[in-house]
């Protein structure tokens, strides 16, 4: 598996640089860090005694790479997971959050495995992920893949503002997707056409 450093910097050149995208709940974003998470760091980078989005037009690729490794893989314990499952889970949770554990959580429970649904990684949701691992250690990686990329779908289905991150304008796969499919053994991915079909109610 590539060191977490190396993961981090990918991250960082896959989320790109500044948005504020108003569809986009995060707000303004710099290198995938919002102004949310900035302010909750206490990150006034222009000094004004205000965490604007100044200051995440401020933020670098080395900011962002350290914030990821602290708050995004160390203290949400991605690091205690099956090393299987570490880069996925890690690239979505700087995507979205908690969010990220809830969909391992939930595929432990549909794998058989007693855990609580609470997008909080403790000792029940590591044992239950290496007890998992060791039953289908060539599966796991990609069955979260597979969800991950099941819940970014859902979640576009529900929300109509956020379909263009899941289907580019001219109907191929949207960045979402795209994103979840690099985890994803290439026998797994979606072709074109199934794509299609699985966006084709959007209109």
């Amino acid at each position: 598996m590539k060191d977490v450093e190396t993961l981090a910097r990918e991250i960082v050149a896959r989320e790109g640089g500044y948005v504020n995208d108003p569809d986009d709940p995060g707000g303004a974003t710099r290198h995938g860090v919002t102004i949310h998470t900035m302010r909750r760091l206490g990150m006034d980078l222009d000094g004004d005694g205000r965490i604007s989005p100044a200051d995440v037009k401020r933020l670098t690729r080395e900011q962002a790479a350290e914030i990821f490794l602290e708050h995004y893989y160390a203290r949400p314990r991605i690091s205690s997971l099956p090393e299987a499952l570490q880069p996925s889970v890690f690239d979505m949770y700087v995507n979205a959050g908690a969010n990220a554990v809830r969909i391992l959580q939930r595929l432990l429970c549909e794998m058989g495995e007693e855990v609580a649904v609470d997008g909080v990684i403790g000792p029940q949701t590591i044992g239950a992920a290496r007890q998992a691992a060791a039953k289908a250690p060539d599966h796991i990686a990609d069955a979260y893949g597979i969800a991950r990329r099941n819940y970014y779908y859902d979640l576009a289905d529900r929300r109509p503002t956020s379909r263009k991150y899941a289907r580019r304008r001219d109907g191929g796969k949207g960045g979402w997707i795209a994103r979840a499919e690099e985890f994803i053994s290439p026998r797994f991915h979606l072709t074109e056409a199934e794509h299609r079909a699985r966006v084709a109610a959007w209109g």
